[in-house]
């Protein structure tokens, strides 16, 4: 069977009695899994929404995603996955381009997809962390849909640098043969393994070698809805995780975290999202003494490229080779490949590669001309092959493992009447990585503060995207057609962190 949710039917057939979801005190096993996504797709049914239809979820990681993602995927239909920190407008936005008919929220972001759903005529569905209650009165749907392997399964919205964000279109075969890599190859998971689930499952890195990888093994995943390093460090002795998924700022939190922690369990520690500092890999490893692996991708890609695979040579700084299945390129502008140790642009095809973006098969011609995905990320590669990224090509700032795309914070801050032009750049931060900050010109005659422009954006976008360093300029630098450019747009000396 096509549909990615036949991964969690064959694992609950095989080890129902196994944990598959901790949260704190609570479990769910696989058998308890696999019922209450047959009751969520029995659920979507009475709603009349059915194979193909897309399905909103706004939550943390919670038990409630996971029970509704292998839900709706169980009905057949596309999920759409958001931030629960989104606002009102931000939520309409994904929910209007995707033509989804139903929004799952948890509690907390239950008013925001209610707001948004009234504006395009979506239902809204308010759901507790611990999952939908009473789904015993739906009729049950006991067998995954059929679906084709390339049907969409997830469409995840990225890189809005040059408009609104666009979603992607992962399908089962993208999303299965990307979990089932992680798992068997990259992490060599067991069912007595436990994976740390502090990656946001709305996120592919999370959704992939997290959630999709753990049940694809019969692993348990134990979850924290926000990352917190002593919290994190609590878990991992209290339900002896194994394998640790996370983003460079939660190694370097832990790394700098005070006192003494048992976390001797601990066989294996996956980064990606961003490079990871050389001193930080090596502090951690030393302190905790348990090797971490980088890998990369997007969410273009499922999103595995490629990784520091546990049976080669590991090259710290490096985000190793490609992934089977996956490969890869360094190519320049005319997409010819450059020569070994030149900067290029990474191209990737291979079975994690998207299907495309939503709606935009310009946009996809353009980002795929050739068969090969072009990501914006400029690399060397070595003679071993290895790859190394040199920097972003994109602008996209990624400020404590969150993607902020500059262009949405300026079409923001544009709404103010005072404002007249806007540069969104990343500033280096020490804990961060990045913090978002804004260069803002003003319209003749007009007058603005710099709290009142800050307030402005924060109303507008989620906590984690507002610039919390604004500073204002006569003008902005522009290039010849007059085309502002962020690359010469830097904050005030006192601004830097």
């Amino acid at each position: 069977m096509a549909n990615l949710a036949g991964n969690l039917a064959e694992t609950a057939r095989e080890h129902g009695d196994r944990p598959a979801v901790r949260f704190d005190d609570a479990v769910l096993t696989y058998s308890e899994l696999q019922q209450a996504a047959a009751g969520v797709a029995g659920l979507l049914r009475s709603h009349g929404v059915g194979p193909g239809d897309r399905v909103g979820l706004v939550f943390p990681n919670v038990p409630a995603f996971p029970v509704l993602f292998y839900g709706a995927l169980q009905a057949g239909c596309v999920i759409v996955p958001m931030n629960p920190l989104l606002k009102a407008r931000e939520v309409e936005y994904h929910l209007s381009d995707s033509g989804a008919k139903i929004v799952f929220a948890w509690d907390h972001a239950a008013d925001e997809a209610a707001t948004a759903a009234a504006a395009v005529g979506a239902t809204s569905v308010a759901v507790p962390a611990t999952g939908p209650p009473d789904l015993a009165e739906y009729e049950a749907v006991p067998e995954p849909v059929e679906r084709a392997d390339d049907d969409t399964a997830v469409i995840l919205y990225t890189s809005g640098t040059t408009g609104q964000p666009k979603g992607a279109e992962l399908t089962h075969a993208n999303l299965r043969s990307n979990a089932e890599l992680t798992a068997r190859t990259l992490v060599e998971l067991t069912p007595q393994d436990v994976l740390m689930g502090c990656l946001p499952l709305f996120h592919v890195f999370g959704l992939t070698c997290g959630l999709n990888a753990a049940v694809q093994a019969g692993a348990c995943l134990t979850l924290l809805p926000r990352f917190d390093a002593g919290k994190a460090l609590d878990v991992v002795r209290r339900d002896r995780v194994t394998v640790f998924e996370g983003v460079p700022t939660m190694y370097a939190g832990m790394l700098h975290h005070g006192g003494h922690h048992d976390v001797a369990t601990l066989r294996v520690c996956i980064c990606g999202g961003s490079a990871m500092p050389v001193e930080v890999m090596k502090g951690f490893e030393e302190r905790f003494g348990c090797i971490v692996l980088e890998g990369y991708g997007l969410s273009e890609t499922s999103p595995v490229a490629s990784f520091n695979h546990p049976d080669s040579e590991r090259k710290p700084g490096s985000i190793g080779t490609p992934v089977e299945g996956m490969e890869l390129r360094n190519v320049d502008d005319a997409g010819d490949e450059v020569p070994v140790g030149e900067i290029g642009e990474i191209a990737i095809r291979g079975t994690g590669l998207m299907k495309g973006y939503w709606g935009r098969p310009e946009v996809t011609a353009e980002s795929i001309p050739d068969g090969w995905f072009r990501t914006g990320d400029l690399a060397t590669v070595d003679a071993d092959g290895y790859y190394t990224i040199v920097d972003r090509k994109k602008d996209l700032i990624i400020r404590g493992g969150y993607n902020v795309y500059p262009r949405e914070i300026e079409e923001a801050l544009y709404e103010h009447p005072a404002v007249a032009e806007v540069a969104v750049i990343g500033i280096p931060h020490d804990s961060l990585g990045e913090e978002v900050g804004a260069a803002v010109a003003l319209q003749p005659g007009s007058e603005a503060d710099i709290d009142e422009l800050r307030e402005f954006a924060k109303e507008r976008v989620a906590a984690y995207k507002y610039p919390r360093q604004v500073w204002l300029v006569n003008e902005l630098p522009k290039g010849p057609t007059g085309k502002i450019l962020r690359r010469e747009v830097h904050p005030p000396e006192g601004d830097r962190q």
